[in-house]
């Protein structure tokens, strides 16, 4: 079986931490490992974080930076998952990992569904599904896993700060096209909650295609803020 590490990015994040990491726990009595990151946190995070983690280390900020810096601190790790402290993985995820090592991928992640006020989500998780599948792109929320062997030769996460997991996508379907798992993850629609759902369908949307034309990742999070 493939040595499993799972990488949780953190920023003032002491609301939810616990329930998250919580939820790893059966996984870390497997010898799952658990890593979190926190880019700086001014809450609770690192307190709350620190007995249900295998290491909380401090790291630059930056969802990028941190997510390297973890992947770092599991050198023994064969396969790396990064997951959004605002994410809950299926209960068999490990098990669907496994998957990776007869599949002939080097990558992959799962289909997401979203949780929030807005009756739109349902449809805003399956269009990223459905775009996702077909562009070989992941996101983020999707909870991307990749082989450490895989993440090592392409360089990690780029120091970008926006669209990070978009470039790391591009970057390892040169390699091999990603194992698209359809069990789900369930992620928090905080962001369309505060936000607008629409609104920010509208930016995201925006976002990746100013991307696409090559606009810096530095401009596309000034607009994003």
């Amino acid at each position: 079986m493939l040595q499993l590490a799972i990488v949780v990015p953190v920023l003032d994040e002491a609301a939810g931490i616990v329930a998250t990491l919580q939820a790893l726990q059966a996984w870390r009595a497997q010898g799952v490992v658990v890593i979190v990151a926190d880019g700086g946190s001014r809450d609770d995070t690192v307190a709350l974080a620190t007995p249900w983690a295998d290491r909380v280390i401090h790291a630059p900020r930056g969802r990028a930076r941190q997510m390297n810096a973890g992947a770092a601190a599991a050198p023994d790790a064969e396969l790396l998952l990064f997951l959004h402290a605002d994410t809950r993985l299926p209960a068999n995820a490990p098990q669907l990992l496994q998957g990776l090592a007869g599949s002939g991928r080097d990558w992959g992640r799962f289909d997401v569904q979203i949780e929030g006020r807005s009756r739109w989500l349902p449809l805003v998780a399956a269009l990223m599904n459905l775009r996702s599948r077909i562009s070989g792109i992941a996101t983020g929320d999707q909870a991307m896993f990749v082989r450490r062997r895989a993440f090592d030769a392409v360089g990690g996460f780029a120091d970008q700060p926006l669209m990070e997991d978009i470039e790391l996508s591009r970057r390892l379907k040169r390699r091999t096209p990603p194992l698209c798992l359809r069990a789900r993850v369930a992620t928090s629609g905080r962001r369309w909650d505060q936000r607008g759902a629409w609104r920010t369908i509208v930016l995201m949307w925006r976002l990746r295609w100013l991307y696409w034309r090559g606009a810096s990742p530095e401009r596309l999070a000034a607009l994003y803020r």
